[in-house]
Protein backbone atom coordinates (compact mmCIF):
# COMPACT_ATOMS: atom_id res chain seq x y z
CA UNK A 1 0.00 0.00 0.00
CA UNK A 2 1.28 3.46 -0.73
CA UNK A 3 1.18 7.00 0.52
CA UNK A 4 0.45 9.65 -2.09
CA UNK A 5 0.78 13.40 -1.69
CA UNK A 6 -1.16 15.45 -4.23
CA UNK A 7 -0.16 19.10 -4.51
CA UNK A 8 -1.61 21.92 -6.56
CA UNK A 9 -3.10 25.37 -6.51
CA UNK A 10 -6.69 26.37 -5.87
CA UNK A 11 -9.07 24.71 -8.35
CA UNK A 12 -6.20 22.81 -9.95
CA UNK A 13 -7.98 19.44 -9.89
CA UNK A 14 -6.03 17.97 -6.96
CA UNK A 15 -9.12 16.92 -4.96
CA UNK A 16 -10.72 15.36 -8.04
CA UNK A 17 -7.57 13.36 -8.69
CA UNK A 18 -7.45 12.22 -5.06
CA UNK A 19 -11.07 11.10 -5.22
CA UNK A 20 -10.44 9.18 -8.48
CA UNK A 21 -7.54 7.34 -6.81
CA UNK A 22 -9.62 6.55 -3.73
CA UNK A 23 -12.55 5.23 -5.80
CA UNK A 24 -10.38 2.25 -6.80
CA UNK A 25 -10.63 1.03 -3.18
CA UNK A 26 -13.49 -0.86 -1.59
CA UNK A 27 -13.45 0.94 1.77
CA UNK A 28 -12.67 4.64 1.95
CA UNK A 29 -12.60 7.01 4.89
CA UNK A 30 -12.56 10.68 3.99
CA UNK A 31 -10.83 12.83 6.61
CA UNK A 32 -12.23 16.33 6.19
CA UNK A 33 -10.22 19.14 7.71
CA UNK A 34 -12.39 22.11 6.66
CA UNK A 35 -14.38 24.18 9.11
CA UNK A 36 -17.20 26.42 7.95
CA UNK A 37 -16.21 29.89 9.09
CA UNK A 38 -18.53 31.61 6.60
CA UNK A 39 -21.31 30.94 4.07
CA UNK A 40 -18.93 30.56 1.11
CA UNK A 41 -16.91 27.88 2.92
CA UNK A 42 -20.15 26.12 3.88
CA UNK A 43 -21.05 25.99 0.18
CA UNK A 44 -17.62 24.54 -0.69
CA UNK A 45 -18.03 21.86 1.97
CA UNK A 46 -21.51 20.99 0.71
CA UNK A 47 -20.23 20.68 -2.87
CA UNK A 48 -17.45 18.31 -1.77
CA UNK A 49 -19.98 16.23 0.19
CA UNK A 50 -22.25 15.94 -2.84
CA UNK A 51 -19.39 14.84 -5.10
CA UNK A 52 -18.20 12.03 -2.81
CA UNK A 53 -19.64 8.52 -3.02
CA UNK A 54 -22.28 7.91 -0.35
CA UNK A 55 -20.52 4.69 0.69
CA UNK A 56 -17.45 6.54 1.97
CA UNK A 57 -17.08 7.04 5.68
CA UNK A 58 -16.54 10.62 6.86
CA UNK A 59 -14.36 11.69 9.75
CA UNK A 60 -14.19 15.41 10.46
CA UNK A 61 -10.69 16.12 11.57
CA UNK A 62 -9.92 19.85 11.71
CA UNK A 63 -7.11 19.57 14.28
CA UNK A 64 -6.20 16.08 15.52
CA UNK A 65 -5.03 14.63 12.22
CA UNK A 66 -1.92 12.86 13.55
CA UNK A 67 -4.04 11.08 16.16
CA UNK A 68 -6.60 10.03 13.56
CA UNK A 69 -3.91 8.61 11.27
CA UNK A 70 -2.43 6.59 14.13
CA UNK A 71 -5.87 5.25 15.11
CA UNK A 72 -6.85 4.28 11.57
CA UNK A 73 -3.48 2.81 10.58
CA UNK A 74 -3.80 -0.84 9.62
CA UNK A 75 -7.61 -0.65 9.36
CA UNK A 76 -7.59 -1.93 5.78
CA UNK A 77 -9.28 1.22 4.55
CA UNK A 78 -8.02 3.81 2.15
CA UNK A 79 -7.75 7.18 3.84
CA UNK A 80 -8.15 10.39 1.88
CA UNK A 81 -7.17 13.56 3.74
CA UNK A 82 -8.51 16.75 2.15
CA UNK A 83 -6.84 19.02 2.82
CA UNK A 84 -3.62 19.68 4.70
CA UNK A 85 -3.76 23.39 3.90
CA UNK A 86 -6.99 23.83 5.84
CA UNK A 87 -5.63 21.66 8.65
CA UNK A 88 -2.59 23.94 8.90
CA UNK A 89 -4.87 26.99 8.80
CA UNK A 90 -6.83 25.55 11.72
CA UNK A 91 -3.60 24.95 13.65
CA UNK A 92 -2.47 28.54 13.09
CA UNK A 93 -5.87 29.93 14.02
CA UNK A 94 -6.47 27.89 17.18
CA UNK A 95 -2.90 27.48 18.46
CA UNK A 96 -0.76 30.30 17.03
CA UNK A 97 1.93 29.99 19.72
CA UNK A 98 2.58 26.26 19.34
CA UNK A 99 5.84 24.76 18.10
CA UNK A 100 4.98 24.25 14.42
CA UNK A 101 8.18 22.32 13.74
CA UNK A 102 7.00 19.77 16.30
CA UNK A 103 3.46 19.68 14.87
CA UNK A 104 4.83 19.10 11.35
CA UNK A 105 7.19 16.41 12.63
CA UNK A 106 4.37 14.60 14.44
CA UNK A 107 2.27 14.56 11.29
CA UNK A 108 5.19 13.40 9.14
CA UNK A 109 5.86 10.56 11.60
CA UNK A 110 2.18 9.54 11.61
CA UNK A 111 2.23 9.47 7.81
CA UNK A 112 5.51 7.54 7.67
CA UNK A 113 4.21 4.93 10.13
CA UNK A 114 0.77 4.64 8.54
CA UNK A 115 -0.04 1.14 7.34
CA UNK A 116 -2.35 1.16 4.36
CA UNK A 117 -3.23 3.38 1.44
CA UNK A 118 -3.11 7.06 2.28
CA UNK A 119 -3.92 9.94 -0.07
CA UNK A 120 -3.05 13.44 1.11
CA UNK A 121 -4.18 16.65 -0.60
CA UNK A 122 -2.31 19.89 -0.03
CA UNK A 123 -2.03 23.28 -1.68
CA UNK A 124 1.21 24.54 -3.15
CA UNK A 125 1.00 28.15 -2.01
CA UNK A 126 4.56 29.41 -2.42
CA UNK A 127 4.75 29.88 -6.17
CA UNK A 128 3.55 33.48 -6.32
CA UNK A 129 4.55 36.77 -4.82
CA UNK A 130 5.82 36.98 -1.26
CA UNK A 131 2.61 37.78 0.64
CA UNK A 132 2.09 40.96 2.58
CA UNK A 133 1.74 40.63 6.32
CA UNK A 134 3.59 38.59 8.89
CA UNK A 135 0.80 36.04 9.41
CA UNK A 136 0.47 35.42 5.67
CA UNK A 137 4.22 34.90 5.31
CA UNK A 138 4.19 32.56 8.32
CA UNK A 139 1.43 30.50 6.70
CA UNK A 140 3.24 30.23 3.36
CA UNK A 141 6.48 29.23 5.12
CA UNK A 142 4.76 26.62 7.29
CA UNK A 143 2.85 25.19 4.31
CA UNK A 144 6.03 24.89 2.27
CA UNK A 145 7.90 23.16 5.07
CA UNK A 146 4.94 20.83 5.73
CA UNK A 147 4.75 19.85 2.05
CA UNK A 148 8.50 19.16 1.98
CA UNK A 149 8.37 16.95 5.07
CA UNK A 150 5.42 14.96 3.77
CA UNK A 151 6.90 14.60 0.29
CA UNK A 152 9.97 13.04 1.91
CA UNK A 153 7.91 10.29 3.60
CA UNK A 154 5.38 9.65 0.82
CA UNK A 155 5.92 7.04 -1.89
CA UNK A 156 4.39 9.18 -4.58
CA UNK A 157 4.13 12.96 -5.03
CA UNK A 158 1.96 14.46 -7.76
CA UNK A 159 1.64 18.10 -8.75
CA UNK A 160 -1.68 18.92 -10.44
CA UNK A 161 -2.21 21.94 -12.67
CA UNK A 162 -5.20 22.50 -14.96
CA UNK A 163 -6.40 19.02 -14.02
CA UNK A 164 -3.25 17.38 -15.34
CA UNK A 165 -0.91 15.38 -13.11
CA UNK A 166 2.84 15.81 -13.11
CA UNK A 167 4.54 13.03 -11.16
CA UNK A 168 7.35 14.49 -9.07
CA UNK A 169 8.12 11.25 -7.23
CA UNK A 170 7.11 7.71 -8.08
CA UNK A 171 7.63 4.99 -5.56
CA UNK A 172 7.55 1.31 -6.21
CA UNK A 173 5.23 -0.95 -4.32
CA UNK A 174 4.93 -4.73 -4.47
CA UNK A 175 1.12 -4.39 -4.87
CA UNK A 176 1.31 -2.02 -7.88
Amino acid sequence: MKKTLILGGARSGKSSMAERLAKTSEQVTYLATATAFDAEMSQRITLHQQQRPKTWHLLECPLLLSDALRQLSGSGQTLLVDCLTLWLNNQLYHFPQQDFALVRQQLAEAVAQFEGQLILVSNEVGMGLVPLGELNRLFVDQQGWLNQQLAAVCDEVVFVAAGLPLYLKRGTDATD
